[in-house]
């Protein structure tokens, strides 16, 4: 079976929400629709689709409801992570119980943990982009990362356990903030991967950089776009092999 990874889909089917992405640019242009057309043509019943962040527009999880039930009604198990607009995400708990009780049942959560899917082993966690100005905030966002790099740490030990248990899996990691990007390396997530024997990773985040190939290489590790703008909402193809 097939895996492929989407993110940023920035869903507002909620008349609560109400957020389009349409002022963003003609890409966005019906995404909504765009995205179910290309997802059901695509994606099968037994594949698996990894979505890194950004997923809703919604503040609680009563909000995201409508955007969860429009992905839980698409073909392939989800697994969905946490990007810096996901403000309906609650805790791991609430996030399955809310999930089971509406009977959300091809939805499920990557976070703090990895999980094997057919000869991958998938695990990540949010990460943070640098690409704020210098200044006052530097010490603020030298914490936020630390505090990623300890929630990869923690992804990351258990994909090499499940590693050692399937010899020849390959692990990969994703983000939903890229952790290298135009020639900046994030060194604590990044140098967390390689020490992994990491080789590939995917991200969201970006919008509107088209023009980029869709992937950088930085000290043997691949860092390739997901975002789903830059995909045109064509949820994109994880290989099973490294030589991706």
């Amino acid at each position: 079976m097939a895996i492929y990874a989407i993110a940023d889909l920035h869903l507002s089917t909620a008349a609560e929400t109400d957020k389009s992405m349409e002022v963003f640019g003609r890409r966005w242009a019906g995404y909504t629709e765009k995205l179910i057309r290309n997802w059901s043509r695509l994606v099968a019943p037994g594949d698996t689709v990894v979505i890194p962040g950004d997923i809703s527009w919604a503040t609680t999880l009563e909000e995201a409801l409508p955007d969860l039930t429009l992905i839980d009604s698409l073909p392939g198990t989800k697994y969905l992570m946490k990007g810096n607009h996901d403000f309906w995400w609650a805790s791991m708990k609430k996030n399955t119980d809310f999930c089971r009780e509406h009977a959300l049942t091809t939805l499920h959560f990557l976070y703090h943990d990895a999980v094997r899917c057919e000869n991958l082993i998938l695990c990540g966690t949010r990460g943070w982009f640098t690409d704020e100005a210098p200044g006052a905030g530097d010490r603020q966002i030298a914490k936020l990362i630390n505090r990623e790099a300890i929630r990869l740490d923690l992804s990351l030990r258990e994909a090499i356990r499940l590693r050692d248990e399937s010899p020849g899996c390959e692990i990969v990691a994703f983000f939903h903030f890229p952790p290298v990007w135009d020639g900046e390396d994030c060194r604590p997530l990044t140098d967390l991967l390689r020490g992994a024997g990491v080789t590939r990773c995917y991200h969201g985040h970006i919008h509107g950089v088209y023009y980029l190939p869709p992937w950088q290489e930085s000290e043997g590790l691949r860092v390739i776009q997901c975002a789903a703008d830059y995909l045109d909402f064509v949820p994109l193809f994880v290989p099973q092999n490294a030589a991706r």
